[in-house]
């Protein structure tokens, strides 16, 4: 959407100046000398590295912004000139440079390449013990999740993408990262004595406990893009860092009741760990998995360190 606003910007202005252009070529078509005026100069503008490019070779005047094109053409018939709209394909070849020696071939097309990451996630979310056993030792049942309703959900605002090649670079960005952890007892947790996580068993039957956690992310992955007929599979991953801003809990009582909390719970401030995402086109699965833990090591519930991971899928917004 915005390359065809872009686009409609131009036209408006490229047609006001288009006939007077044609206008004058008619009215000058022989040199001073009575010779024939020279038809096949070609004015040529290309802007940015972002495949914009503007044509103009007397008969028609093309205008190019990433795949999509138009081509204003002279009528012969006199009725003004006539519009030809353009999808170019994908994988077209790279006329604006061709020409060019192969350093300023290799500088566009690292510049083409663009990442996947912006966009949003939605997935699941759970927690392991360092020996990656998803089973909680007894004194911490209370931890335990509910797995299908531990919900996650990302929302990836920022994106830089640094190419190698045309299909191979990095891709890094930000993004705000929602973890909801239900639990699956009658219980929440609370922040005890000295910051240690302990249970809160209320009084009362609860409907829904859990524990709401937000991050923002940062990660530095290396993508690779393989072409394919119609588009392309992308598989990228690398190191993720994040930083809390925010933590809550909330229980929802049987007879409507709400109780939220919000509380540091002793959770770790900084974290670090891996990202991985397959997919094809702007769809993607991913995956993350944080070696840091999720509570400080010396306040984990039953002095066990847990450490979360997070799986789903992805659209990202590939320009």
């Amino acid at each position: 959407m915005k390359k065809f606003g872009i686009l409609t910007l131009l036209i408006f202005f490229i047609l006001q100046g288009f006939s007077q252009e044609i206008t004058a070529v008619n009215k000058d078509t022989t040199g001073s000398t009575g010779n024939p005026a020279d038809t096949n100069d070609v004015t040529r503008i290309i802007v940015g590295n972002d495949r914009m490019s503007v044509e103009n070779d007397r008969s028609n005047f093309n205008i190019r912004i990433g795949d999509r094109g138009l081509s204003i053409l002279e009528s012969l018939e006199g009725r003004g000139p006539k519009l030809e709209f353009k999808k170019y394909p994908e994988r077209d070849p790279e006329p604006w440079y061709q020409d060019n020696d192969p350093s300023d071939r290799r500088r566009y097309r690292r510049n083409r390449f663009r990442g996947h990451w912006t966009g949003v996630d939605l997935g699941f979310n759970n927690y392991v013990t360092s020996d990656r056993s998803l089973s909680l030792p007894g004194n911490i049942d209370y931890m335990t999740l509910h797995s299908g309703k531990s919900m996650n959900f990302n929302i990836n605002f920022s994106q830089l993408s640094l190419g190698l090649t045309r299909h191979i670079g990095f891709v890094t960005g930000l993004g705000f990262n929602w973890n909801n952890y239900r639990f699956d007892g009658n219980n929440n947790i609370t922040k005890g004595a000295e910051g240690i996580i302990e249970p809160l068993i209320p009084a009362e039957t609860l409907e829904k406990s859990k524990l709401t956690t937000i991050y923002l992310t940062l990660p530095f992955m290396l993508e690779l893009q393989v072409p394919t007929d119609r588009n392309r599979i992308n598989i990228a991953g690398g190191p993720i860092g994040a930083v809390k801003l925010n933590s809550h809990s909330k229980m929802v009582f049987e007879d409507g009741q709400k109780i939220k909390s919000n509380s540091d719970f002793s959770l770790n401030l900084l974290r670090y760990g891996a990202t991985a995402r397959v997919g094809y086109g702007n769809f993607q699965v991913y995956g993350t998995y944080y070696l840091t833990p999720l509570f400080k090591s010396d306040k984990s519930p039953g002095n066990v360190d847990l450490y979360p991971f997070e799986v789903g899928i992805a659209f990202s917004i590939n320009d």
